[in-house]
């Protein structure tokens, strides 16, 4: 659901294992990009009551997004887009107070959740000053926090409780045998690191699409993009991981063999990453409950070693 902002992860492509040059050693200038964007975003639109005029009604949305993206939640002062969370902001009046209250609702606008600010005093609320409303913000935006977090945590099928089953599409744009082994590779080796990995899109919380390209460069070389994209079964991009690397011309026209296991070694890791974050997990943190690793979908004994 929703979880920390994340950072752009900068990997070289390690070498491994006995494989064929000009791969040994070679991890080439950028290796092993993996680009992540922020998990699902909490929307906070201008309160429309909130005993605030507009313009600081739009501000206290503001100071509210600011102060939640301090707790390092992806929050922002906008309108309300599809698959976004949403937080509502609202005030009352209660005695010599006002008690600003805020409500929690998912994509589908269901109220999930709320929570209470602390006690303004009627006149420094209708006074609106920009120092009043940060630090009523910012007082709100570590309960907001927990609250989110809470929301995460108690639902059943929350990717947080539950392993992710992630389509791994038919690899693409590869000479010789290197769309199928490179799917292939993939999928033993995600499904290894605990994804659920399947087929079809059916049922799918992710779809990966594996693209490679062939760039001519002088000196009878070739560079070799491979992107993988982590996408949602909407087409909405939440991650990507990009190998480069530089070939003699015409070396994977044929079979790609060993080289298809390095590459899926080494993509999988950031894949697996990816997935972790939209999950709302840190990569390496286990699946709640989790007995056993998951197998690959239809396999009876699990994902056999790659020799």
């Amino acid at each position: 659901m929703l979880a920390r902002l994340s950072l752009v992860l900068l990997l070289l492509l390690a070498s491994c294992g006995d494989l064929p040059e000009p791969f040994i050693g070679n991890p080439g200038a950028m290796g092993r990009l993996l680009a992540q964007p922020p998990t699902p975003r909490l929307a906070v639109p201008t309160p429309g009551n909130a005993l605030l005029p507009d313009g600081a009604s739009r501000q206290f949305a503001s100071s509210l997004a600011a102060g939640l993206q301090a707790e390092e939640v992806p929050a922002f002062a906008d309108r309300v887009r599809a698959n976004d969370w949403q937080l509502v902001a609202t005030a009352e009046q209660r005695g010599p107070n006002v008690v600003p209250l805020f409500h929690v609702l998912n994509p589908k606008g269901e109220d999930k959740g709320d929570i209470e600010g602390s006690p303004v005093p009627t006149q420094a609320w209708a006074a609106a000053t920009l120092a009043m409303l940060d630090q009523t913000a910012r007082d709100a935006a570590p309960k907001i926090s927990n609250l989110l977090t809470g929301i995460q945590h108690a639902d059943p099928n929350s990717l947080y409780n539950r392993i992710a089953k992630v389509q791994i599409a038919a690899v693409t744009g590869a000479p010789g045998d290197g769309n199928v082994s490179l799917t292939k590779q993939m999928k033993t080796h995600l499904a290894a690191l605990g994804p659920m990995v399947q087929d079809d899109a059916s049922g799918a919380d992710f779809i990966v699409q594996g693209n490679v390209r062939m760039v001519p460069i002088p000196g009878g070389q070739q560079r070799v993009e491979i992107q993988w994209s982590v996408k949602k079964p909407d087409g909405d991009e939440r991650g990507k991981v990009v190998q480069l690397n530089e070939i003699p011309a015409g070396s994977l026209d044929h079979y790609w063999a060993d080289v298809a296991v390095v590459v899926a070694t080494e993509a999988a890791g950031g894949v697996n990453d990816v997935i972790a974050r939209q999950s709302g997990r840190e990569p390496g943190e286990p699946v709640r409950g989790q007995a056993q690793k998951p197998l690959v979908e239809g396999s009876k004994s699990g994902v056999e070693p790659v020799r």
